[in-house]
């Protein structure tokens, strides 16, 4: 299945995509070329598009930092959140497999990514961005039955978990990169959050 194909199901069509998901074999590698790396590249837009339309207020060159800190957290933090999804899985009775994971982590991410796009445009981007990520939340909700073979009384708990860990890595990724590429350049990360 092509990348735009299989982001416009995930999106419309959450429940059926879930079991195409899960006949399919995939790899972190494999999810990580075809699918998060195109789709971090796009979210990373966003941020170049809010540099070109609002070059007045901040320099260009922050944005373009923040586009590429945007590009590196995403990649690390889906890793991350792969390897400990993973980890997990027996705590939540669920199927220890790391291309289940991966496909879980990445494709429950989509909203994320498209969000990350949509950002530059002024109030209505920021809601569209918050509501990508309860968007998110809601197909790994979906995903993580059928993929990890989570029992339904622990699904709600190990989605909540997996959700957040994703978040919080990818906010102190941000943070951590933020300071060592700003700090490497002369700049201040002020107003990156």
């Amino acid at each position: 299945m092509n990348l735009i194909e299989r982001v416009k199901n995930i999106l419309i069509t959450p429940k059926t995509e879930w079991d195409v998901i899960h006949g399919e074999t995939a790899t972190p590698q494999s999810l990580l070329m075809g699918y998060v790396l195109p789709l971090s590249l796009v979210a990373a837009v966003g941020s170049l598009l809010k540099g070109f339309l609002f070059a007045g207020v901040l320099s260009l060159k922050f944005f373009i930092i923040t586009a590429v800190i945007a590009f590196i957290a995403s990649i690390l933090a889906y890793y991350i959140t792969v390897i400990i999804v993973d980890m997990l899985a027996p705590s939540f009775g669920s199927e220890k497999d790391m291309g289940k994971s991966a496909q879980l982590v990445a494709y429950s991410g989509t909203p994320s990514y498209i969000g990350g796009l949509l950002s530059f445009i002024p109030v209505i981007g920021w809601i569209v961005s918050l509501a990508a990520w309860v968007y998110g939340v809601y197909l790994m909700y979906l995903g993580i039955g059928p993929l990890k073979k989570t029992p339904e009384d622990k699904k709600v708990v190990y989605m909540i978990v997996a959700f957040l860990i994703m978040i919080v890595l990818y906010f102190i990724l941000v943070a951590v990169l933020g300071a060592i590429l700003f700090a490497a350049l002369g700049m201040s990360a002020g107003g990156l959050f």
